[in-house]
């Protein structure tokens, strides 16, 4: 077998799916041995560099996880939570690493990973590029530097298709903000305005999401302090950046024990 490990992309026809197929199979550091898609997909069967609009590429799309994950060392999977958890599972069995991008998981969702991470390698991120996760650590030193005389307020903007908000990355800057200031976020979150909400709460960290038209992903850690603001920000413009580092942590997985990681661990941050 080639020394160089064998890559599963699930939700091949998305976004992520179709980038993250390109990624790794250009890259001289990694194979890709199968495409994933639901069950009754028109992709199911066809070569997916067919399927993608251009030659073929000797991979053929399938619905049979179980088997492509037997072939696997790592999957690659930026899908929904329900998929996102039984491919947990699986991929513990075939102890394959599992890099989750899947945002929207819910406690449940995160037990789940939890059990099959004593198994096998699982890299979780909201986000996985350079730039977002030295965003992330700017923000828990500044939110340690300032205290609540600055209010703190994550702002994020993607494409009209995605499904749930805050993003992924909007919840890790708010997660750093909470950490800075030794607090909890779930008891200092405040995700809704709407009519009269009277006054802010000193101390909360405010989220605000914008969805329209193809915006890759942009965030703002906005600090809002008496006569000043410190706003730190972070735009992607291209899809590739989250795809190199979700094929990073594949590959920086292989030399690890089973637990769960994210990209800090991957980054050496």
């Amino acid at each position: 077998m080639s020394e160089q490990p064998g890559i599963v992309i699930t939700g091949a026809s998305g976004r992520m799916g179709q980038m993250l197929i390109r990624i790794v199979a250009d890259s001289p550091k990694a194979r890709l041995v199968a495409c994933l898609e639901r069950p009754g997909h028109d992709w199911i069967g066809r070569d997916v560099g067919v399927a993608m609009g251009g030659g073929e590429i000797g991979v053929t799309v399938t619905d049979d996880a179980l088997q492509a994950f037997a072939d696997a060392q790592a999957v690659i999977d930026f899908t929904a939570p329900a998929a996102t958890v039984e491919f947990a599972g699986l991929a513990a069995q075939a102890r394959a690493v599992h890099v989750v991008g899947t945002t929207g998981l819910s406690d449940a969702d995160l037990a789940r990973l939890e059990a099959a991470a004593r198994h096998a390698v699982i890299v979780r991120a909201g986000n996985m590029s350079l730039g977002v996760n030295l965003l992330v650590q700017l923000t828990r030193k500044v939110a340690e530097a300032l205290d609540e005389d600055f209010d703190i307020e994550v702002v994020e903007a993607h494409h009209g298709g995605k499904v749930d908000a805050p993003s992924g990355t909007a919840l890790m800057l708010g997660h750093a903000a909470a950490e800075g200031r030794g607090v909890t976020l779930e008891d200092v979150a405040d995700r809704g305005r709407d009519g009269i909400t009277g006054a802010r709460t000193r101390g909360q960290i405010g989220f605000s999401a914008i969805r329209g038209g193809d915006i890759v992903g942009e965030h703002d850690v906005i600090f809002a302090g008496p006569g000043e603001r410190v706003i730190l920000r972070h735009v992607a413009t291209d899809r590739a950046i989250f795809a190199r580092g979700a094929l990073k942590a594949a590959l920086w997985g292989q030399e690890q024990k089973p637990g769960q990681y994210d990209m800090m661990d991957v980054l050496g941050l």
